[in-house]
């Protein structure tokens, strides 16, 4: 069940607001449509339900805020818009991907798919899913954590006919199960159709709430709209005649069963006169008219065409066997109906640890991309280390990291920091992992799984790197012989023996890498953007580096000197690396860089802890 009270959102810049004190309920076991024009204020009322805008008043879901829910994506699916996935993302890996957010067996994704008709589809990249498509996919990630609620926005938004009949058997047969289903509309004949509750909007404000029967009966019989600026004082002149009774001066017609009612907007709406009656009328009180037109509601073409079950084209369930549009077919969906449960024990805990560590993994197997980063900074790094190596210059650490002189950062601290900048973006755009949504000891452990995971996927980038060019150097030297160059000992015969050796003699670059990565990731995840945490890594050893040069040859780095211990402080040098100032001021900015951006996280989660 859902109850909302008082719900108003924000003042605009002395506008009223989009949603002016809203109170409803949504009730468990039918349908509520909140039907209006374009800019009446239902998809600004959504996002107030779910926290995901500033706002005043209440939205309770089965007694419970959003922000109370110890796991939304398993008690509300959310469909706003279009599906905001990656354009590059399969089907089957954008839901696994959710799976995994959820903590949700990655088998309830192939249950979604068969239940949307997406099975065939499974493989297809979103990039070239069609709007049908899309929104089957949509309802597959609300249905994905089998919630007792759905919200809606504009589901059937450029549908086909065939298309919405599915949908609309879908969620009938949800309701009939006993769930809550919230839904926009803005078409009246929709609405009716396919609400048991209907709450028409009108410039963010209740216009009527009433049975799907009453709406039905109301707005979809045949009707005169008239529009005037002068619409109080015609509609008070039109129920004083009808009132009267009798036949209409001028057509003589009988307005017995006539009634007047006005609208927001300026428009007056009479049933049961003719349009001729009401010209007549207008003409002899001396009212302007803009507008004077017959309207006719319909349930709709009764011939129209039956849903299309399937989007993948494959045929429909044999006999007996329920339409995937009408009834569950997961197990998960089936049983007896839904209950609504009261708001008295907490929900029971959220998934394991786990789940982060699944879900970033997911989240970065299911795009080329980033796969693609990772191949060119392990090729470049290898190709470099193999041309410093030829003109004889820099450390082993360097030369098998493929860092030279020339390069502020070796190859695989950029791929690392690249891949980092690129672990956030889903977040910001599901309602499953909105910031706004879901509390922030959640958010915590999503930093803390993608700061892990890259720091593993760093170091081994490195590692495997090291050992890809001790390989090619060793490979030539012969069984025995060290590679001759003179900054590198002789390197074990057997290539294996190299490899190993070379993924052991990376300790520093190893940590400038992880250090990258995670520059990158903090950056992205604190502005929200990519670009972000591109700038980020780029700037430490652009920016940042010769920022800590200046510092540590300056009077500052002297007073530091100057001060008990303050010698071996400023010569720490990131391990493996240059002891003189190609060492220090990285690791120092680097550093810098990494406490401030952390801080940064720690602020943002303080400040969105619940009161």
């Amino acid at each position: 069940m859902i109850q909302t009270i008082g719900l108003t959102g924000p003042d605009r810049r002395g506008r009223p607001p989009a949603v002016d004190d809203l109170t409803f309920e949504a009730r468990p076991g039918g349908v509520t449509v909140l039907h209006g024009p374009p800019g009446a204020g239902k998809s600004a009322a959504l996002r107030l339900m779910l926290q995901l805008q500033p706002g005043r008043g209440v939205a309770l879901f089965r007694g419970r805020p959003v922000r109370r829910l110890r796991h939304p994506v398993r008690e509300i699916g959310v469909l706003l818009g279009d599906v905001p996935g990656h354009p590059g993302r399969t089907v089957r890996d954008h839901l696994r991907m959710l799976a995994a957010a959820a903590g949700i067996p990655a088998a309830r994704a192939e249950e979604v798919m068969d239940l949307t008709g997406l099975t065939g589809l499974a493989g297809r990249r979103l990039a070239t899913c069609s709007r049908g498509m899309d929104r089957r996919l949509g309802m597959a990630a609300a249905l994905l954590g089998d919630p007792h609620t759905l919200v809606l926005d504009e589901p059937a938004d450029g549908l086909s006919p065939r298309e919405s009949a599915w949908l609309y058997g879908l969620l009938r047969g949800h309701a009939d199960r006993g769930g809550t289903v919230l839904m926009t509309c803005r078409d009246p004949r929709d609405a009716a159709r396919l609400g048991d509750h209907v709450v028409t909007l009108a410039d963010g404000r209740t216009a009527a709430d009433q049975s799907g029967a009453d709406f039905a009966r109301t707005r979809l019989r045949p009707r005169v709209v008239v529009r005037t600026p002068h619409a109080e004082r015609f509609a008070a002149v039109l129920r004083r005649e009808l009132r009267a009774g009798g036949p209409l001066p001028g057509t003589g017609e009988d307005c017995a069963a006539g009634e007047a009612v006005l609208e927001p907007g300026g428009r007056v709406v009479v049933y049961g006169v003719s349009r001729a009656s009401v010209g007549e009328l207008a003409y002899r009180h001396r009212v302007l008219v803009h507008q004077l037109a017959d309207e006719r509601g319909t349930a709709g073409d009764r011939f129209a065409p039956a849903p299309l079950l399937r989007a993948d084209g494959r045929p429909p369930p044999s006999a007996g066997e329920p339409p995937p549009g009408t009834a569950p077919e997961p197990a998960e969906a089936a049983g007896p109906p839904r209950a609504a449960a009261p708001a008295g024990p907490e929900p029971p805990e959220g998934p394991g640890a786990g789940w982060a560590v699944a879900y970033e993994i997911r989240r970065w197997a299911g795009l080329r991309g980033g796969r693609w980063v990772l191949l060119l900074g392990l090729l470049a790094g290898v190709v470099t280390g193999l041309v410093t190596a030829a003109v004889g210059g820099g450390p082993a650490a360097r030369v098998l990291t493929g860092w030279p002189q020339q390069l502020p950062v070796p190859p695989a601290a950029l791929a690392a920091g690249v891949l980092g900048a690129l672990s956030y973006g889903q977040e910001f755009r599901f309602p499953a992992l909105a910031l706004a949504q879901v509390p922030p000891r959640r958010h915590l452990a999503l930093l803390a799984a993608k700061l892990a995971v890259w720091a593993v996927a760093a170091a081994l980038l490195c590692a495997v790197t090291g050992a890809l060019t001790a390989m090619a150097l060793a490979a030539p030297a012969g069984a025995g012989a060290p590679p001759g160059h003179p900054d590198l000992p002789g390197l074990p015969a057997p290539p294996w023996a190299a490899a190993l050796w070379g993924m052991t003699a990376v300790p520093g670059p190893a940590a400038l890498c992880v250090g990258c990565a995670w520059a990158g990731l903090l950056a992205a995840g604190l502005f929200r953007a990519t670009l972000a945490g591109l700038a980020a890594v780029a700037a430490v050893p652009l920016l940042l580096t010769p920022a800590a040069v200046r510092l540590l040859e300056g009077p500052a780095g002297e007073a530091v000197r100057a001060l008990p211990g303050g010698r071996s402080v400023m010569s720490a040098a990131v391990p493996g690396l240059d002891t003189g100032l190609a060492g220090r001021p990285l690791g120092w900015a680097l550093a810098a860089a990494l406490c401030v951006l952390s801080a940064g996280h720690l602020a943002r989660a303080l400040r969105g802890a619940p009161r």
